[in-house]
């Protein structure tokens, strides 16, 4: 289990347009003792720091087929991140969602999810990672 003080050591980056979204999480994350960093645009995902453990993609903010590719990179160049998604149509992203047997298949969440759940997601991930 992780601890509130071993949780001061998670990082997570959220990629989202929507400011009201990037401050609420950021804000449940902080006080659940997790630091946060945002990215506006997909094109930046490749700036994703390797101390992150876990990225949170809200991608009905952007185009799919945007999305997808760059799903489909960040499991190929970080293939334990995990990545959570968001959304209020997950059957679109039903391709990245499959095992590829070198990644960690992204998960997704049905929007709206609370933010409890994405800890939750988070939290879990970093007990799998503990040696």
């Amino acid at each position: 289990m992780v601890t509130r003080s071993s949780a001061r050591s998670l990082y997570v980056t959220v990629i989202s347009d929507n400011p009201e979204t990037i401050d609420g999480l950021h804000g449940y994350l902080s006080r659940a003792g997790v630091a946060s960093r945002a990215i506006r645009a997909l094109r930046d995902a490749s700036t994703i720091p390797p101390s992150a453990i876990a990225v949170v993609i809200f991608p009905d903010e952007f185009g799919r087929n945007d999305v997808v590719a760059s799903i489909n990179a960040l499991r190929a160049a970080r293939p334990r991140l995990l990545i959570l998604i968001v959304t209020s149509a997950p059957q679109h992203f039903r391709s990245v969602l499959k095992p590829d047997g070198r990644s960690l298949p992204p998960i997704a969440l049905p929007k709206p999810t609370f933010g409890w759940t994405i800890l939750d997601a988070i939290r879990a991930h970093a007990n799998s990672e503990l040696p």
